[in-house]
């Protein structure tokens, strides 16, 4: 197959939307500039100032937060699609590649970078992490008119709570859980919404053992397949990613990579010499000629220029510097492995990230490894990571039991009732309109069970941790 750019960038949306003639009423915005003002204005994505990005309940003003992270990932996914655009522009190399080619796809990077950590629930990775064990520890034991939930629903239901995700829950929350006007959610874009599916496969398709970049992980629930066929369909890409989501997943790995090791840096966990340390014993691990891209010599350049200029924290100084030259040497990594694996792409065929292959590649995945060994598992996040765990797992307990005979012929309880109504009443109204479409009891069971999630995931992290020390009563 070979994808068309015509098909890729449907500006179409989901359910009866007309789109109005351009400059009526004066409004001379394209449907992907509108995306973009659907998003900064909805609530959901407000919500990201206050949950994690690393440091959970962090007071400091420096520390990052889903909702910076998500604003750096939108800068750096823009500037990635006018590079590779004006590459692809300037060397001819697709015809049907134009000027206004280029436009539309900087603003559908600009808004999917926005949104593509809008699903994910409190706490961090932990948080996904949380709820996953959740379900593992309860489905066996949690009975349903006398049958263990885990014998009540389907295959795939099952394999979707097992392995709740929070990428799925992006394109949960944007077209369903965000009712502002309809049960369409912000009602995005074909192009947007296939863009944030980062793995166009169930919770049934997913195979990390093959290395192939789009089974890693589920890209949708069961209860938004035919969605994301329809999607799919449209656009010609069927089981196979659309090429703006590599492009997506790079500026994310950019991010993500430089901005975890300056906020352990600042946090305290990593010093400016182990930094040099690492560096170089990765660089040297790696076997890649390093005059194309090391670190280290500019690293201990700009420690040196920050004590000649005088600055008061030199070593700082030298890592935050050093951090926007990655980024810089990055975006061209990433433009490179765009472009010179784009038939690839076009034709659904590559199965790695833009990294691969690359220069950049070493220094990408040194910096995610030292983050982790320093920063994500130093005795603070553990810490955090067994209060986010027991949060969570104190709410899934009672939710469920709210939940699961909502709407059937049994009486809730006098507590399961107040439980339940602590269930924002948008997230039990796009219930409803869904379960009356459902053809059998297990989906709406299975619907009910991701109300509960809906709601969790939609939390921010003060909400969740204040929460539970109200109903717990801890000061």
């Amino acid at each position: 197959m070979s994808m068309s750019w015509s098909r890729l960038l449907c500006d179409r949306r989901v359910g009866n939307y007309s789109k109005g003639t351009a400059g009526k009423n004066g409004d001379l915005r394209s449907e992907f500039e509108k995306d973009y003002h659907r998003i900064i204005g909805s609530a959901s994505f407000r919500r990201l100032q206050d949950k994690t990005q690393v440091f959970a309940l962090d007071k400091s003003d420096f520390i990052r937060t889903r909702l910076t992270h998500s604003l750096e990932v939108s800068s750096f996914a823009r500037s990635l699609g006018h590079n590779i655009g004006q590459y692809l522009i300037a060397n001819e190399t697709d015809p049907e590649f134009t000027s206004q080619t280029k436009s539309d796809i900087c603003d559908i990077l600009q808004c999917a970078g926005l949104i593509h950590d809008i699903g994910n629930p409190p706490f961090g990775h932990f948080g996904e992490e949380a709820i996953r064990d959740w379900f593992a520890q309860n489905l066996k034991k949690t009975m349903y008119y006398g049958k263990p939930v885990s014998r009540v629903l389907d295959k795939q239901m099952l394999s979707d709570l097992y392995h709740f995700e929070g990428n799925a829950q992006a394109l949960r929350q944007v077209t369903k859980l965000h009712f502002l006007v309809n049960e369409n959610g912000m009602n995005l874009t074909y192009a947007l919404l296939n863009t944030i599916i980062k793995y166009p496969v169930s919770s049934l398709q997913m195979h990390p053992e093959t290395g192939n970049v789009k089974e890693k992980k589920m890209g949708f629930f069961y209860a938004e397949q035919e969605l994301y066929e329809q999607i799919s369909r449209e656009m010609g890409t069927e089981g196979v990613r659309h090429p703006l989501t590599y492009i997506l997943e790079a500026a994310d790995d950019i991010a993500y990579s430089t901005a975890d090791i300056e906020d352990a840096f600042k946090k305290g966990f990593l010093s400016y010499e182990k930094l040099l340390e690492e560096l170089k014993t990765a660089r040297d691990k790696s076997g890649i000629d390093p005059s194309h891209f090391d670190p280290v010599p500019m690293l201990e350049h700009l420690y040196d220029t920050g004590k000649e200029r005088g600055v008061r924290d030199p070593k700082l100084y030298a890592v935050q510097n050093l951090m926007v030259w990655v980024q810089s040497r990055l975006l061209y990594c990433a433009t490179y492995g765009f472009t010179s694996n784009y038939r690839r792409i076009m034709e659904g065929e590559y199965p790695g990230d833009l990294f691969y292959g690359t220069y950049g590649d070493w220094v990408k995945k040194s910096l995610c490894d030292i983050a982790y060994r320093y920063a994500f598992l130093s005795e603070q996040i553990l810490q955090m990571e067994v209060t986010a765990g027991t949060i969570l797992h104190f709410l899934l307990d009672h939710f469920m039991s709210a939940v699961l005979y909502y709407d059937t012929p049994e009486q809730l309880s006098t507590m399961e009732q107040k439980w339940l109504h602590l269930i924002s009443e948008n997230y039990r109204q796009v219930y409803h309109i869904y379960s009356r479409r459902c053809r059998t009891e297990k989906e709406r069971l299975y619907l009910r069970i991701l109300l509960m999630t809906d709601f969790v995931s939609g939390m921010t992290d003060s909400y969740a941790k204040d929460l539970y020390q109200r109903i717990t009563g801890i000061t």
